[in-house]
């Protein structure tokens, strides 16, 4: 993907951010995109800030164009998503296929009269299965004994046969946001793949495309060390020691998946969280969505598969299959200009991906927002408008003048 960084009017943008790093805001990286060309690949403050007591480094470690960035629920879209898709357009799944097709042991009643096996691969997508939010494996003060877990395989067994649901499935019923639907995604992938999930989409994804910043448990595979991240918890998961539970990490995260579910229970790589990335390595990734499942000569999916999973859901029109979408203006961090066909995703430690197809164009934008003192459970990190994403996003829109565009257009 070549570079072309002399068409976009960038020095709102780059105000703007630098303003809020010189506020405190830790660090952001991003990446403009239009028809197949790098418009903007650029960084703004530190990657490492803080020790674990929350004291300021003397010396800060500075953002770098290739720091790899904890992607969080960006996992979702870029790693189960995408072996998903790709799977469907191979012919090895159906999305409106029961789950116990493809997982023969995810069955049984709980609680009463909701069957496992009347959930569908569609239910989890759209998060109409009827699961909570999240579940604290790790933490046995918060789960009953037969839901506590520290391994994968056992986690794994919990999630297809005991966790139950807490609501009514399927049409109807209005989506709510959960971890669960993509771990059970994740679990699907590996069993419809005869391979672990980060192994599926990095012999079938990552590494066709030469992408080698994009990884799970990236300090387990050798060639990468704590300097090559950007730091998120600045007392490991313990929000400013204020929770407590066994085993619970209180260094500074840096290299090391932030989400609880992911590290404790499911060894770092899951569904739902544990990828990281970089700069151009999500450029690439995008621009897959931008040209309707193709890079290069290789060919992932096809139109007709990708508009199966960008499509509106019945009952609410800002979740597709997994993506969110821009159609009723209802999610803030798309920005006040992109296009109703915009989709992307954000993940929970300060990263959002917007893709619009109108305009030939995504934008990512990472940040470790969460690499700050934290008070009462809020990171300092969450009061700056760069880790809400939607100012940002407005910017970049404006410097392209396509907030112009839109009015001309529509």
């Amino acid at each position: 993907m070549e570079s072309n960084t002399s068409i976009i009017n960038e020095q709102l943008i780059d105000d703007f951010i630098n303003q809020e790093i010189q506020q405190g805001f830790p660090g952001a990286a991003l990446v403009v995109v239009q028809h197949g060309q790098i418009l903007k690949e650029t960084v703004y403050g530190h990657k490492l800030k803080y020790d674990e007591n929350e004291t300021l480094l003397a010396e800060p470690q500075l953002l770098t164009l290739d720091t790899m960035f904890d992607l969080a629920s960006l996992t979702k879209m870029y790693a189960t998503n995408y072996a998903l898709m790709q799977m469907v357009e191979q012919g090895k799944l159906n999305v409106d296929d029961p789950i116990n097709k493809y997982l023969p042991e995810y069955c049984g009643c709980n609680p009463e009269n909701e069957y496992r096996e009347t959930r569908l691969v569609r239910d989890l997508l759209t998060h109409t299965a009827g699961y909570a939010s999240s579940i604290e494996f790790y933490d046995p003060s918060k789960v009953p004994s037969d839901l506590y877990s520290l391994e994968k395989h056992r986690t794994e067994e919990i999630i297809l046969t005991k966790v139950g649901f807490e609501r009514s499935r399927g049409a109807g019923h209005l989506p709510v946001y959960s971890d669960i639907d993509y771990m059970l995604l994740g679990i699907l992938v590996g069993r419809n793949s005869g391979m672990s999930i980060d192994e599926y989409v990095k012999k079938n994804i990552y590494q066709p495309l030469g992408l080698a910043h994009t990884l799970f448990n990236p300090l387990k595979q050798g060639q990468y060390h704590k300097s090559d991240f950007a730091a998120t918890e600045v007392k490991g998961n313990t929000r400013g020691g204020s929770i407590t539970f066994p085993h619970v990490c209180t260094h500074v995260l840096q290299g090391q998946v932030h989400d609880e579910k992911a590290y404790y229970s499911l060894n770092g790589v899951a569904g739902h969280a544990g990828l990281f990335s970089n700069l151009h390595d999500m450029a690439i990734l995008c621009q897959i969505m931008l040209n309707n499942g193709i890079y290069g000569n290789i060919r992932f999916w096809s139109k007709h598969v990708q508009d199966l999973f960008v499509k509106p859901y019945e009952g609410d029109p800002s979740y597709g299959l997994g993506w969110r979408l821009n159609r009723n203006k209802s999610l803030k961090w798309f920005g006040l200009h992109a296009s109703e066909d915009a989709y992307g995703h954000t993940g929970w430690t300060g990263n959002c991906s917007v893709i619009d197809p109108k305009y030939s164009l995504a934008i990512v934008l990472l940040t470790n927002k969460r690499h700050t003192p934290c008070r009462n459970g809020v990171f300092d990190g969450e009061k700056y408008e760069t880790g809400k994403y939607g100012q940002i996003m407005t910017l970049v829109y404006e410097a392209l003048s396509l907030d112009k565009q839109s009015h001309i257009m529509e």
